[in-house]
């Protein structure tokens, strides 16, 4: 799969997870945040995502806190408690 990594209107960084067959440059035009902060491609394995590579074409490419930053995407959010 490929991903990027665009920074949301309050700053934090918003992962995007798509199909090899789309571009990230075609991803990227569809995305409404002005500033994509890396791209890449990603793999679950073992428990873990591993993040790779990126788009020369976009000047894009895989950071070391991309993994993190997709994995806590997935994370469950926190209950609330009840009064």
């Amino acid at each position: 799969m490929k991903y990027l990594i665009a920074e949301d209107f309050a700053g934090q960084p918003v992962p995007f997870i798509f199909p090899d067959r789309v571009t990230h440059a075609d991803m990227r035009e569809q995305l409404p945040y002005t500033r994509i902060l890396s791209a890449g491609y990603v793999t679950f394995r073992n428990g873990e995502f591993a993040c790779s590579d990126g788009d020369a074409e976009l000047g894009l490419f895989a950071r070391a806190e991309d993994a993190a930053i997709i994995a806590a995407s997935f994370s469950p959010a926190p209950k609330e408690k009840s009064c």
